[in-house]
């Protein structure tokens, strides 16, 4: 289905246009997703659980280069998505991912922290979101290096991503974006 959801053959995957989530136009890839997830049938739909409360109540550290343009951008996305976030620049990222323990591979321009997980990267907040209500047994997720089309980093041609779960026993792709 173009500009609905479509399946990854190779992964088994949806893809997921990120700007129709945001406009609040993929009710049916955000039942597929919820359904999927627990094994339900896809056609029970009016059961389908909202992603947990608001997050606005949850507050997402976020640090960032103080001249990275890029992460404040996404930033301005976390907080459109209603989460309350706070920034703290440095100019040592790199230390700082090596202290929280977030895996080289999976590096980016910016770490988050929120309830006790890791945001690395341009995560968008409708997979966040998804994710902090599943509460998994996981370190966080990331979005390894800087995919145009994601947020915060829009303009130019949109290129497909994923956002990758990571913690002690490996890491494993958790959606795709295009």
């Amino acid at each position: 289905m173009p500009g609905r959801w479509m399946q990854n053959a190779r992964s088994g995957l949806p893809y997921v246009r990120l700007a129709q989530l945001e406009q609040g136009a993929m009710t049916d890839v955000q039942s597929y997703l919820v359904h999927a997830a627990q094994g339900c049938c896809p056609y029970s739909w009016r059961y389908v659980p909202s992603f947990g409360p608001s997050p606005g109540c949850r507050v997402i550290t976020v640090h960032k280069d103080p001249n990275c343009g890029c992460c404040n951008g996404w930033v301005a996305h976390l907080r459109e998505a209603g989460f309350s976030v706070s920034t703290v620049e440095t100019r040592d990222i790199d230390a700082l991912k090596t202290r929280l323990g977030v895996p080289a591979n999976l590096a980016a321009c910016h770490t988050a922290q929120v309830s006790g997980y890791l945001v690395e990267g341009h995560v968008p907040a409708f997979a966040l979101k998804r994710f902090l209500a599943e509460k998994p047994n996981a370190a966080g997720l990331a979005v390894p290096g800087m995919p145009v089309g994601s947020p915060g980093m829009e303009g130019g041609t949109p290129q497909p991503y994923e956002v990758v779960l990571f913690g002690p026993t490996g890491h494993r792709s958790y959606m795709r974006f295009l």
